[in-house]
């Protein structure tokens, strides 16, 4: 009998490890790690999971990890895989192993080779990897992970930044920066970096005497208050979130705690000058500036008087944007990130959900007044051309803005959490009037608005809307406020009503729908604002950019945006009136709109022509010509197997929903699409289909027969090719005889039953 890799682990490789003192020295594990759970799929599927087979982990540290295989293969099989795992977890070595051949890499050196047992003991390897002694990087590693009792594990991305950070303040590194996608737990990273120190006894004292004094620093209340939530394991006597209504009634700022939250604003008066009554500069050992690219190092900012102030403490940078022009200064300031986890990591490893834009563009995308309009108040330039700036800002056309509406609202599914974004605060609330009129759902809390203007009772709308066991409100309409930072799992559709400034404001508002929720295998961004350029810049997604240099040196960062006051920044207020024109009676019905749809397809954004084109080539690798699609598609199980490879390799229903509007056939079958991408077959509706099927495929069955199969050509006409699947035989006997035995009286036997099931999908595809 074959020795299979798991005999290898437990009988040769286990026992060497074991000698090494693995697993049997204290504090030195070795386990299997699933690093990652694979790229979301349609349909619920995952691509190909990752785990490492062995991980080595010594005082808090992943040092190496171990690719095995059965014995006999060879060690140099799996030094791939061991690299990639390294890679991945930051861990100094990697190694292979058969049993009897293995194979050593150092990430760092680049030196390779085989090498033969004694296996490196946990001290061993440690050495090699810390070679310098460090007291604080061994204290840190003492302090396991907070996890809730098991409830909770690192990912190894978190895993990575917090070591990283920890690594860093070890080394008295004074400023410091993380980098990490939207979406993939800032603020868990953040509370297992304070819960590490606040164990350890770090503080700038450097001298393990007392516990630290924290603060997490963020720019709106609603993020403080989530941080504040997360940070729950802590004592509660050791946390405080500073209130400027408890200051003002106390008379003094809170002291007596360890861990502090409070937003930027609490540091300044109504004049915007600084105020730190009661806060000496070295008060805090240890500040989290959460968002940090959003002013709060710009030396023009308001925010860095804080951080200056504060300045003897160890400041911590969270940012999901990597570096670009507009917040150099952030990157200056902090220096260049500890650590670095892209959006694009996040969705390749599965950790957040893949995305669709749909560019709407339409006929009045920009505006110049015409006579037959009315100008209902303001000053209008006749000779002017209005542009997307312009609207909602300068020039209200609501009936402009009610055919947007009506746009989306006719394709997304509105059963879906939508979040809109708007020009203003006024626009919000027109958005929200025009789709709760235009709305299928009769309850009136189906869209609301969440706004500063809104208060308290826009926070109410927000945390509802979080609640992913309520379904109301479905929608919010936004200007600024929901761009950042707000954790609301299932968002299925972004719908963009105003410019997007920078490619960092576009991958903020990005960020609230990649967070991943059960079925939700992808969410859509419906662009009416030409934001998708963005994504022509090569750096959107990629590592930090160097600053950009020109003859002169570094080039000088642009304006600085205004700082985001309290829980909604402030609106840009154009001088002048508002100027309110209608449109002439009709003219709205005949705003037209085109839909340009890209997707994230293999880890990049595609357009639906290059959509299109990876389409036709490979299904060059899967059917050979249009008579072997057709056979394939007349019978159910085959076709079963075909749709099902189609969806593993990324061309799910809704992006065949989408072929279907690119080539002009909106009610045609997923045949028509494949048929007419690899052979340019002109593609038939479904009605079509079905009056053919009637004509040709119904004689020489009984009427009952007829009639049973006339009700299933029907469901395929309304519904599609899932209503043709070899499971729906027994739903249509179900749904119309209530049950096989009544079924079976009616129409004969199962087997008859099933072949008239069959035939009729002959007749369906027979021609086209």
């Amino acid at each position: 009998m074959q020795e299979t890799e798991a005999d290898t682990r437990a009988n040769r490789i286990d026992p060497i490890l074991r000698d090494a003192g693995w697993g049997v020295v204290e504090g030195a594990q070795i386990r299997r790690e699933a690093i990652c759970p694979g790229r979301i799929m349609p349909g619920g599927q995952r691509g190909a999971p990752l785990s490492a087979d062995y991980v080595f982990e010594y005082r808090g540290h992943k040092l190496a990890t171990m690719e095995a295989k059965r014995h006999g293969k060879g060690a140099g099989a799996g030094v791939g895989q061991a690299k990639d795992y390294s890679t991945r977890l930051k861990a100094r070595f990697a190694y292979a192993s058969d049993g009897a051949q293995w194979y050593e890499v150092d990430m760092h050196t680049g030196k390779e080779g085989a090498i033969a047992p004694p296996f490196p003991t946990p001290d061993e390897l440690w050495q090699r990897c810390f070679p310098t002694g460090n007291a604080w990087r061994e204290r840190f590693g003492a302090v396991p992970f907070e996890t809730g009792g098991g409830k909770w594990q690192p990912r190894y991305y978190q895993h990575n930044a917090v070591t990283a950070v920890l690594e860093a303040i070890a080394k008295d590194q004074q400023r410091i920066l993380l980098t990490l996608a939207t979406g993939t737990g800032k603020t868990s990273i953040a509370f297992q970096i304070a819960w590490k120190l606040f164990q350890s006894r770090w503080n700038l004292t450097r001298e393990p005497t007392r516990r630290p004094r924290i603060l997490f620093l963020a720019d709106r209340n609603i993020l403080a208050d989530q941080a504040y939530n997360a940070f729950s394991a802590f004592p509660p006597d050791a946390l405080c979130r500073i209130s400027p209504e408890e200051i003002r009634k106390q008379g003094k700022v809170p002291t007596n705690a360890s861990v502090f939250f409070t937003i930027f604003q609490t540091f300044m008066t109504g004049d915007d000058e600084f105020r730190f009554e009661g806060y000496e500069p070295d008060f805090f050992d240890f500040i989290v500036i959460d968002e940090c690219h959003r002013g709060g190092a710009r030396d023009e900012s308001t925010w860095r008087g804080i951080l200056e102030y504060f300045a003897p403490a160890v400041q911590l940078g969270l940012t999901a944007t990597p570096k670009r022009d507009v917040n150099a200064d952030t990157y200056r300031y902090f220096g260049d990130p500890v650590y670095t986890y892209a959006l694009k990591e996040g969705i390749g490893d599965g950790f957040l959900t893949p995305f669709k834009v749909r560019q709407m563009a339409s006929t009045m995308d920009t505006y110049t007044f015409s006579d037959e309009d009315e100008v209902v108040s303001g000053e209008i330039d006749p000779d002017k051309e209005y542009t997307e700036a312009d609207f909602n800002t300068k020039l209200i056309i609501d009936e402009r803005e009610m055919s947007r509406v009506c746009e989306f609202m006719d394709q997304i599914d509105q059963r879906q959490k939508t979040l809109v974004f708007c020009a203003t605060q006024d626009h919000a609330a027109r958005v929200r009037n025009f789709i709760n009129q235009v709305k299928t759902n009769p309850d009136p809390h189906y869209c609301e608005r969440v706004t500063a203007d809104d208060g308290k009772l826009g926070e109410q709308h927000l945390r509802e809307f979080q609640d992913n066991e309520k379904t109301l409100p479905t929608i919010l309409t936004t200007s600024q406020k929901l761009s950042t930072g707000v954790d609301a799992r299932n968002v299925r559709n972004i719908v963009l009503l105003r410019p997007v400034k920078s490619m960092i404001e576009f991958k903020q508002i990005i960020g609230r729908g990649t967070r991943t929720f059960d079925g939700k295998d992808f969410f859509t961004i419906y662009d009416f604002v030409k934001a998708y350029q963005h994504f022509k810049d090569p750096a959107w997604d990629g590592e930090p950019e160097e600053p950009v240099t020109g003859p002169g040196g570094p080039k000088p960062p642009r304006p600085p945006e205004p700082p985001d006051g309290g829980d909604d920044p402030v609106e840009p207020t154009p001088p002048g009136e508002k100027v309110v024109v209608k449109l002439a009676d009709g003219k709205e019905r005949k705003i037209r709109y085109v839909a340009e749809t890209t997707y994230w397809f293999n880890g990049r954004q595609i357009t639906a022509k290059e959509f299109m084109e990876q389409l036709f080539g490979d299904l060059g690798t899967m059917v050979g010509s249009a008579d072997e699609l057709r056979a394939i598609w007349t019978d159910p199980d085959r076709r079963t197997v075909f749709i099902r490879r189609l969806e593993e390799m990324g061309y799910d229903h809704d992006r065949m929903d989408d072929m279907r509007r690119l080539i002009d056939a909106p009610n045609s079958d997923i045949f028509d699409v494949l048929a007419y991408v690899r052979f340019m077959l002109s593609p038939r509706s479904r009605s079509t289909r079905v009056e053919g099927a009637k004509a040709t495929g119904l004689s020489g069955y009984e009427a009952e027969m007829r009639e049973f199969l006339t009700y299933i050509l029907q469901a395929y006409e309304m519904q599609g090719i899932q209503e043709l699947a070899p499971h729906r035989i027994s739903d249509f006997l179900q749904i119309r005889y209530g049950g096989t035995n009544d079924a079976k009286r009616a129409l004969g036997s199962i087997p008859q039953i099933r072949s008239a099931f069959i035939n009729i999908q002959r007749h369906l595809f027979i021609q086209g």
